[in-house]
C-alpha cells in the first residue's frame, strides 16, 4: 500500500502575504484592496463558501490597539511629550497599521479555513445519517 504525500503547504505568513488562492496558489484572492474575488481565476475555487466575517478586523483592533497603547505608555514615561504629539503619532499609526494589515489577516483566515476544511455549521440530512450508521 503506497501513501501519497501531499506537497508541503506554503507557510501561512508567506501565503497570506502573497494573497494567492489556497488551493492552487496561483490565482489572486482579492478583486480590490480587501474585497475577495468571487472565485479563483486559475482553479475556480469558490471563495464565497468561506466566511471570515469580522474576525480579521476584531483581531487587528485588539492586537494593534495593545501594541500602540504599550508604545504610547512607554513614550509618555520616557519623554513626557504634550498631548498633541500623542495625537499626531498614534492616530495615524493605528489607522495605517489596521488598514495595511487587514488584507493580510483576511487572507490568513481564509487560507486557514480552507486548510482546516472549516465551514459554516450545517444540520446533517437525517436520511444520510441513517445510511452512514454502522
Amino acid at each position: 500500500m503506497t501513501q501519497e504525500k501531499a506537497a508541503p503547504a506554503t507557510p501561512l505568513v508567506r501565503a497570506a502575504l502573497s494573497s494567492r488562492c489556497p488551493k492552487c496558489e496561483t490565482g489572486p484572492l482579492f478583486d480590490g484592496w480587501v474585497k475577495f474575488a468571487p472565485r479563483c481565476r486559475a482553479c475556480g475555487l469558490d471563495f464565497n463558501q468561506f466566511n471570515v466575517g469580522d474576525g480579521p478586523a476584531a483581531f487587528l483592533i485588539l492586537i494593534v490597539g495593545g501594541l500602540v497603547t504599550a508604545l504610547a505608555l512607554f513614550f509618555q514615561l520616557a519623554a513626557n511629550p504634550p498631548f498633541w504629539v500623542h495625537i499626531l503619532l498614534w492616530v495615524p499609526l493605528t489607522t495605517a497599521l489596521v488598514i495595511f494589515c487587514l488584507r493580510v489577516s483576511k487572507a490568513a483566515l481564509l487560507i486557514l479555513e480552507y486548510r482546516n476544511q472549516a465551514r459554516e455549521g450545517r444540520l446533517a440530512d437525517p436520511a444520510r445519517q441513517a445510511d452512514d450508521a454502522p
